[in-house]
């Protein structure tokens, strides 16, 4: 398996970790499917979402594969305006990861992460391993503790 900066960045910490390979060949890169395919629970297989608020100032949310991001939650936590989805298009310059293989670890710039605290019921999580293919099994707190994430209530509420 090719190291990722991802892998590299928790070896040198001394983070524990599970990378696990998969293949994306059907074009299925979404966090459900890749719950499906390396047999993570989807509550406990995270989805790196990066936004922006009217200032261009930039956060990270970390969100279980079933659960959608409440934007504003996202916002009073972040303690924006509003808060809004960055385009696709600008994922890559922004965190040097592409739409499908984002990790909350070892983008460009450390912007403020906030992890859905339900990630906490939890002794493994699965998140990107910094490219399409990979996911890394972390201990959440580890992984927060790591990148300076906090916990918080950021999922939408069942209407």
């Amino acid at each position: 398996m090719e190291k990722t900066n991802v892998l590299r960045l928790l070896d040198n910490a001394g983070v524990p970790y599970r990378a696990l390979e998969y293949s994306a060949d059907d074009g299925r890169i979404d966090a459900l499917a890749i719950a499906e395919k390396t047999g993570i629970p989807p509550e406990q297989c995270f989805k790196t979402l990066v936004t922006e608020n009217p200032a261009h100032e930039h956060f990270v949310f970390v969100m279980p594969a079933t659960s959608g991001l409440d934007l504003k939650k996202a916002a009073r936590i972040s303690k924006s305006k509003s808060i809004a989805m960055i385009l696709q298009k600008t994922l890559l310059p922004l965190t040097g990861y592409v739409h499908g293989g984002c990790s909350p670890v070892g983008m460009k710039k450390q912007f403020p992460t906030f992890i859905e605290e339900t990630a906490q019921l939890y002794d493994e999580i699965g998140v990107s391993g910094g490219r399409i293919g990979l996911t890394v099994v972390i201990n959440p707190i580890h992984l927060a503790d790591f990148i300076g994430a906090q916990f918080a209530d950021l999922e939408k509420s069942a209407e």
